[in-house]
């Protein structure tokens, strides 16, 4: 069944800018959580524009090193990531269909694993279906999330192309028939096990990278 696009509040094409890499890494189906600290006000298809400020090369290597051990805990290695990260520039979007605190999301064994590990922030957006524009556009950014003007968005969706991600991710609702179900407070609390073993696997992803840049 396909989910309902309907977007919350008074959001038309909602927007969202981010700093890079992540803002790629989200288009190109690589990163599938966006964690902030507030519940997404919105379900349904979301815009990404990268920010101005340029990614450090050490942050860059960082985040794919990242995702790289992230998707080896489901047997994933061969991981194609963005050959640019550009800035002041929309990408693409990305569909939220729904959000949940950490907690729920990192204990959720209906999700890969790495899905879990992804769980960072107090709440995270989760994501499908990304497409990416052809040719980004030049535009300037805001906070939060904000509405596309209207010549950009019908410029946009003109030119999006469906993405291969590396491996992508059906979120089940717990209501298959409310698209809107899937929010925080609809998957069980974790337990203080289930918590201490995922932090547990993040600090084995950072000592491991810390170790190969001191080699």
């Amino acid at each position: 069944m396909r989910r309902n696009h309907s977007n919350s509040g008074n959001y038309r094409n909602p927007c969202l800018t981010m700093h890079q890499p992540w803002a790629s890494l989200l288009v190109y189906g690589i990163k599938r959580v966006e964690g902030r600290s507030w519940p997404a006000p919105i379900t349904g298809r979301l815009w990404i524009h990268a920010a101005s400020k340029v990614p450090e090369e050490s942050t860059i290597k960082a985040m794919e090193y990242f995702y790289k051990e992230i998707y080896a805990l489901n047997g994933i290695t061969d991981i194609q990531f963005p050959q640019h990260y550009p800035v002041s520039r929309l990408l693409g979007c990305v569909e939220v269909v729904g959000c949940l605190t950490r907690d729920e999301l990192a204990c959720w064994e209906m999700v890969p694993e790495g899905v879990r590990v992804e769980a960072q922030t107090d709440y995270c957006w989760l994501c499908e279906r990304p497409q990416k524009l052809l040719i980004p556009f030049e535009m300037r950014g805001y906070q939060g999330v904000y509405n596309l003007e209207k010549k950009i968005y019908e410029a946009a969706v003109r030119g999006l192309s469906p993405v291969n991600s590396p491996l992508p991710v059906k979120f089940p609702l717990p209501d298959p028939q409310n698209p809107f179900s899937l929010k925080p407070g609809s998957i069980s609390a974790l337990t203080p096990n289930l918590k201490q073993l995922k932090w547990i696997i993040i600090s084995i992803v950072w000592h491991s990278w810390a170790q190969q840049q001191h080699s």
